[in-house]
């Protein structure tokens, strides 16, 4: 996943390298997010990530980080992508300064017997500043629920990396109407684990369009993102509603990314597997 942030801060954009190799859609994959500071309180970026996933080797990397180092990357956007875990130090090493790096997980604890985790400080030991958690892939595949979650979100805010935290419904909670529910529930418990908001950026992933063949409008995800910057609003403060990223993970096309990057509330986009495409760099100018 790749995703692309613009605001106040320079434009982030954030590049997740996870595992989604298999390229749907010409110009981003189910995860990607755009953020742009024009149409948006001055504290807020733009944001571009990009996610691997847990596809591609080292050998399949050069040519890909070359492609990134080589792009065009406005002033005020920043560009983070996130590697699988065996290659962030390899992406950390290759990557040109300006782009950014994030761990695609992290765990709740700062060591100990905890076989396959990762700590946030292990994290920053790679020079890595960004951690993804939440993902609709972590919650869905490896049952991760929302209490672990919020109790990761504290503590790698605490050991210093900034978090992007997913949020978002499934099919069958949007049909009956309760994606508001749903949604707002998943963001409680990250409210409930942040301090400083000045490192946290939401991203809005629903997950019936992350995949699916399905695809939310620019104006179904402006709708849910401009109810959650409100809902922010209510349960935290006017300034966190107002400075904090909220950034569109769900399937974007060659087609929609313009219009959704207009969207007031749609601050960045999540990118899958078509980030790894050349063309994802037309994301990170999204908003020019």
């Amino acid at each position: 996943e790749s995703a692309v942030y613009y605001g106040d801060h320079s434009h982030l954009a954030f590049l997740w390298w996870l595992n989604d190799w298999p390229l749907m859609w010409e110009y981003a994959d189910t995860d990607l997010q755009c953020l742009d500071s024009s149409a948006m309180a001055p504290s807020r970026k733009f944001f571009a990530r990009r996610n691997w996933k847990m596809n591609r080797k080292k050998q399949n990397l050069g040519e890909l980080i070359g492609t990134l180092n080589a792009a065009k990357v406005p002033a005020d956007t920043e560009v983070v992508c996130a590697p699988p875990t065996a290659y962030i130090d390899f992406a950390r090493q290759k990557l040109d300064p300006k782009i950014a790096v994030a761990a695609q997980n992290c765990y709740k604890v700062t060591n100990g017997d905890f076989t396959g985790e990762i700590s946030p400080g292990m994290i920053k030991d790679c020079r890595a500043t960004w951690v993804v958690l939440g993902h609709s892939e972590r919650r869905h595949v490896f049952g991760e629920s929302d209490e672990p979650i919020g109790q990761k979100v504290a503590h790698a805010l605490a050991e210093g990396l900034g978090v992007i935290a997913c949020i978002g419904e499934k099919l069958d909670e949007r049909e009956p109407g309760i994606t508001e529910k749903v949604v707002f529930e998943q963001t409680k418990v990250i409210i409930d684990n942040v301090k400083d908001w000045s490192k946290v950026i939401l991203a809005y992933k629903p997950v019936w369009a992350t995949g699916t063949g399905k695809t939310a409008t620019p104006q179904q995800a402006q709708e849910v993102q401009e109810k959650l910057r409100g809902w922010l609003k209510s349960n935290v403060s006017e300034a966190v509603a107002q400075s904090t990223p909220i950034i569109y993970g769900g399937s974007v096309t060659g087609a929609t990314y313009k219009e959704l990057a207009g969207q007031p509330d749609v601050d960045g986009f999540l990118v899958g597997g078509a980030s790894l495409k050349p063309k994802f760099v037309d994301i990170i100018n999204a908003k020019q």
